[in-house]
């Protein structure tokens, strides 16, 4: 039987599903109605409902969901039952920030080396990790079963890292790099643009600001 196609809009919520269902869990709620999760999320009770219908629905009428099961389930769509080895490209400010915080590693992602192209920064300690220099890359990836890197590097280098990391059998990017990667369809790539985000919330504040002059 040939796999639903889910849409990137729905994917893209999932993690939202997944952090509140957590925090309701952590409170003690054993179940929620979609309603109840509307209030909370702010997304529509019957968008939930066809969300969560992609997967299998996992509720009931009348009882709505129990927070424990659709937390595990959500978790198990999102690949979150097994551990994800990860290495970081690029040990600036911002890969430190990311080696560091430690939360990653409840969610099964774990950090296993951190490179760079500086020698300068060659045998830095940051946490419990070594920054290697990058003609480790290869063989470390191998011997550690990596399967998601992150480049936290320039855009002048990262496509040719990207390529390379290919090569090696990586199977994910997280990419912070501000440019788009040309890889095989097989990679999964996920681009963060952090700019893009503070400059959505710019024109969200000046739209806001000219609704409340009566613009």
């Amino acid at each position: 039987m040939e796999e639903k196609e889910i849409s990137q809009a729905v994917i893209g919520r999932l993690p939202r599903y997944f952090r509140y269902l957590g925090e309701l869990k952590d409170q003690g709620i054993e179940r929620v109605s979609s309603q109840e999760l509307s209030d909370i999320m702010k997304v529509t009770a019957s968008q939930i409902r066809q969300d969560l219908n992609n997967f299998g629905g996992f509720g009931q009428q009348g009882y709505g969901y129990n927070v424990e099961y659709l937390f595990q389930e959500i978790g198990k769509i999102l690949g979150l039952d097994q551990n994800h080895n990860l290495i970081i490209i690029g040990a600036g400010n911002l890969g430190q920030a990311l080696v560091n915080y430690g939360n990653f590693e409840r969610r099964g992602f774990l950090f296993k080396g951190v490179f760079d192209s500086n020698p300068r920064l060659h045998g830095k300690r940051i946490r419990d990790k070594t920054v290697q220099p990058m003609e480790n890359i290869k063989g470390f990836v191998q011997a550690n079963d990596i399967d998601i890197a992150v480049l936290t590097i320039p855009k002048t280098e990262a496509e040719k890292v990207a390529e390379e990391l290919v090569g090696y059998g990586i199977k994910g990017i997280w990419n912070f790099a501000h440019v788009d990667l040309n890889v095989p369809e097989e990679v999964q790539v996920e681009n963060v643009h952090l700019s893009d985000s503070l400059m959505k919330l710019a024109y969200n504040i000046s739209r806001s600001r000219k609704e409340g002059d009566g613009a």
